[in-house]
């Protein structure tokens, strides 16, 4: 199906928000996603279903000053 990473058309196999965190190779920590402008608990990755043209946004944490 095809979603929308960052406003970046991809086409992802996964169902659910822990699938695409996955096959994205998201760190384990500093990662946080918002669907919607709402953002997801980590907790709730897994039950989070993705949908044909859905927007999610990945923001890194990054060092630096």
């Amino acid at each position: 199906m095809k979603i929308y990473v960052n406003n970046k058309p991809i086409e992802t196999q996964a169902t659910s928000l822990s699938g695409l965190a996955e096959e994205l190779s998201l760190p384990e920590k500093g990662v946080a996603v918002a669907i919607g402008s709402k953002m997801v608990p980590r907790l709730q990755w897994s039950e989070t279903a993705l949908s044909e043209e859905m927007s999610v946004v990945i923001i890194k944490a990054a060092c630096g000053g």
